[in-house]
């Protein structure tokens, strides 16, 4: 009787001891997360092709600084969303390009990007309780025993920006950066058929992370997240030209000096340069893309009786 007795006690203390293991991840569920990194864009300007949106189109000189700060809550130990607040910069020049029509075209741009953003992760490598891996104890490698969680996402997001181009001094300019979408450089707002752009769109990021912790609270990692956005205006090319006359006429030089740069010099139009109406200027059968690549650091709030964090 009492080997049974002792039996039990020890398959409760079993089952205790299991069930703690498995629930401790909740005590943790909330995080604080910051990050810093680059930027990318992939759109109609500064790549190899205007007529299409692929990896070769991705330049890594126009990458700029990023910045994140946001929060992460575990539903299940493998499952967590994240909200999060981005601010960078997107950059598109088609002297970056070796494409030749882009050279010709010779366009650039600037946007500020403010993304707010709500995001599913799941764990294909689990988050691990401890530090429980010594390299020094453990010949052998393996994917289990290395503690690095890896994660893949996707969400949805809103996002403004505000393209800029700018008005070059050596075809007349001011020197300045310049918001092109109340300048309507394809006619958005002349035209029937074009009206002038939102700088409010939604976008659908997707990608893959990893989170290493350095201790029970601290944690760093990197994340690689691209954007499919709702719009083709990011970079303020989409469609076609129109006549640079008509937008000098209803709209002012400088207008027409950003809508086609090559057909100014010294603040004069030149009849003879660039591309002229129902040129392709830029491709509307593909919409824009950007990416944020991200060094980031968490921190975990324990998690009170009531379930909240405690700060």
């Amino acid at each position: 009787m009492k080997k049974v007795f002792s039996l039990i006690i020890l398959l409760l203390l079993i089952i205790n001891v299991s069930f703690s293991q498995s629930s401790r991840w909740k005590r943790t569920r909330y995080e604080i997360v910051g990050g810093v990194g680059l930027t990318g864009f992939m759109g109609d300007l500064g790549g190899v092709s205007v007529s299409s949106k692929h990896i070769m189109d991705f330049n890594f000189r126009a990458q700029r600084p990023a910045f994140q700060a946001g929060m992460r809550y575990k539903i299940l130990e493998p499952l967590a969303v994240k909200g999060t607040l981005t601010y960078g910069t997107v950059y598109g020049n088609d002297a970056l390009s070796k494409n030749e029509y882009s050279l010709n075209r010779n366009l650039k741009f600037r946007s500020p990007i403010v993304e707010l953003a709500a995001q599913l992760e799941y764990s294909i490598i689990k988050e691990p309780l401890t530090r429980r891996y010594n390299l020094r104890r453990r010949k052998k490698f393996s994917f289990k025993n290395f503690q690095v969680n890896t994660y893949v996402f996707a969400g949805v997001a809103g996002f403004y920006y505000n393209p800029k181009g700018k008005d070059e001094v050596s075809f007349g300019g001011t020197g300045k950066w310049v918001a092109l979408q109340p300048l309507g450089t394809e006619g958005q707002g002349l035209m029937e058929s074009r009206e002038k752009y939102k700088r409010i769109s939604m976008s659908f990021p997707v990608g893959v992370g990893v989170k290493y912790n350095l201790t029970r609270k601290w944690s760093v990692g990197a994340e690689f997240g691209a954007r499919y956005t709702l719009t083709d205006y990011i970079d303020d090319v989409s469609t076609t030209y129109v006549d640079n006359n008509w937008i000098y006429e209803e709209r002012g030089a400088q207008a027409a000096r950003l809508a086609d740069p090559n057909k100014w010099t010294a603040n004069r139009l030149d009849e003879f340069t660039s591309y002229g109406p129902g040129d392709q200027r830029g491709n509307p059968k593909y919409n824009d893309f950007y990416f944020f690549s991200m060094v980031t650091v968490a921190y975990k709030l324990r998690t009170g009786r009531k379930g909240l964090p405690k700060f």
